[in-house]
């Protein structure tokens, strides 16, 4: 069975200032405070949430 690929996003701009939508979904990505990551899946629906927020994260592959 082939291990599922993994993304680590990492806040490095802080959201303030930024709209509603964009704190929700940075939030949604688990992601709070600046220089934060969290590990997710590597699939449509979170690869979208973080070309919406792409100014203000990094994204590594695991």
């Amino acid at each position: 069975m082939a291990e599922a690929k993994r993304l680590k996003v990492t806040l490095v701009k802080s959201p303030i200032g930024r709209s509603a939508d964009q704190h929700k979904t940075l939030k949604a990505l688990g992601l709070g405070k600046v220089s934060s990551s969290h590990e997710l899946p590597d699939n449509e629906a979170v690869r979208g949430m973080i070309f919406k927020v792409k100014h203000l994260v990094s994204v590594e592959e695991l």
